[in-house]
């Protein structure tokens, strides 16, 4: 049969299929962002790791102090105070931020004031007069890098979707903890536990292999936070001159701080959190001296249950990062809880060495959900225009409380002469967090706006 002008010589079945999707070169920068953000959890957690638990603050209080437990004594007074500095500072700065709009330059500052006198360090020699020097920079550097943490972390409520904030918090990290160890093993491999330090470049006199691993950590921080400077978006800034955000800024947090006790579930949210991170602080501060204690492990053994452990709460904070957007923060934070209470008690009756290590290696798969799941309530919480001041908000809720967990693990462990008892407040704490956030309303999916009685009367400046 002859067809007709005109008409088609497509097979129906052709016609009737869908054309291809051209490819969208905006969600491919999307999903770049995101990995760029994530990334720079495996960036900073070198600092954490090497610097603040287990190379440096060591080499502090045994090389330059002389006195190990008077040594960590003034290392946890250095830190105390730097933490009562970014209590003050982190939610003055996040609301000058949000009036500016963007915050990556405030990011990027703080991680260059971190490298700097992260990498300042290597010049503290193992002898009593670099004491002053190595607190000094240390605290600089704290300071700076939990300050980086508020802006870092105001960032996720902005650039991830509403039905991924989870799992971005999750698998960020899940990857600082990743990133911390991959950190650890290079400076353990290549500097400290090295016959030819860094392949015979790097003396040992004068603890050199030691004091490099500060060099390997600013390196490392530096380098891996790049892709977020580059391929992370940040909102627009604010034609306003740079008096205005200031003044504005603290118009807003004033306000704010006047009104938050009209907002229970928010400040039920901010102490229950406080209470559950103080927690998982103090274990990570004091698991190595149980362990020791408790159970006789020599520092190697420590060192690679340690290890281990952060390997399990790695993995614990990428895989329930699907359930937090499944079934929402504040369940998978008391399905974290639930899981620490329940094998923290287990620890305290167990005397069995193997035993304990697996429980532990157990309880390490809940810490880093809780973690994660608690940064992706704050920001479901966190209304629009407000980010970075209710992530400072958070930090200063946390630090607010921060000396709880020591000193009742301290006051237990003195009154019964026990490290089970002193461990058992830990479990005290998380409970006591976990009740609390029981009675806050599970968060929305569409973030709420900005309360006009906070941004009331700010518009102009007052």
């Amino acid at each position: 049969m002859a067809q007709s002008p005109g008409a088609s010589t497509q097979d129906p079945a052709e016609q009737d299929a869908a054309p291809p999707r051209a490819p969208d070169p905006e969600r491919g920068r999307r999903r770049l962002g995101l990995a760029a953000w994530c990334l720079y959890d495996w960036a900073n957690s070198a600092f954490n790791t090497v610097i603040g638990t287990f190379i440096f603050s060591v080499y502090f209080a045994r090389g330059i102090y002389g006195d190990e437990t008077a040594g960590a004594a003034l290392w946890g007074y250095a830190l105390g105070a730097a933490g009562l500095t970014v209590a003050i500072l982190s939610p003055i700065l996040g609301s000058i931020a949000d009036r500016g709009g963007r915050r990556k330059p405030w990011l990027f500052s703080f991680m260059m004031i971190t490298v700097i006198a992260t990498a300042l360090l290597y010049f503290a020699r193992p002898d009593a007069s670099f004491v002053v020097y190595a607190l000094a920079l240390m605290i600089i550097a704290s300071i700076a890098f939990e300050l980086g943490t508020v802006f870092y972390n105001s960032m996720l409520p902005v650039i991830a979707p509403p039905d991924m904030t989870g799992r971005i918090s999750g698998w960020g990290w899940g990857m600082g903890y990743m990133g911390g160890l991959g950190a650890l093993a290079l400076c353990l491999v290549l500097l400290v536990q090295a016959e030819e330090p860094f392949f015979g470049l790097v003396g040992t006199d004068g603890a050199q292999n030691v004091r490099a691993t500060v060099l390997v950590v600013a390196a490392w921080f530096f380098l891996f936070s790049l892709p977020l400077f580059f391929l992370t978006p940040d909102t627009k800034a604010s034609p306003a001159p740079w008096r205005e955000h200031v003044t504005r800024g603290l118009a807003v947090l004033w306000n704010t701080l006047k009104q938050i006790r009209h907002q229970g579930h928010l400040v039920r949210f901010l102490i229950a959190s406080a209470l559950y991170r103080d927690g998982l602080s103090t274990l990570f501060a004091v698991g190595g001296l149980y362990a020791a204690g408790t159970f006789g492990m020599s520092f190697d053994q420590i060192l690679i249950f340690a290890i281990g452990l952060n390997v399990t709460a790695g993995l614990g904070a990428a895989s329930f990062a699907f359930v937090d957007d499944r079934i929402g923060p504040k369940a998978t934070i008391l399905i974290a809880l639930a899981g620490l209470i329940g094998l923290g008690v287990t620890i305290l009756m167990v005397d069995d060495v193997t035993t304990f290590i697996a429980l532990a290696l157990g309880l390490g798969i809940f810490v880093g959900p809780a973690q994660a799941a608690g940064r992706s309530m704050m920001a479901r919480l966190t209304p629009q225009a407000m980010e970075s001041e209710m992530f400072g908000l958070y930090a200063l809720a946390g630090k607010s409380i921060s000396f709880l967990g020591p000193v009742l693990y301290a006051t237990a462990t003195t009154i019964f002469d026990s490290q089970r008892a002193g461990m058992a407040t830990i479990v005290l704490i998380w409970t006591a967090g976990a009740l609390l956030l029981a009675t806050v309303p599970a968060p929305k999916a569409r973030r709420p706006e900005a309360p006009k009685a906070v941004l009331k009367g700010v518009a102009n400046g007052g």
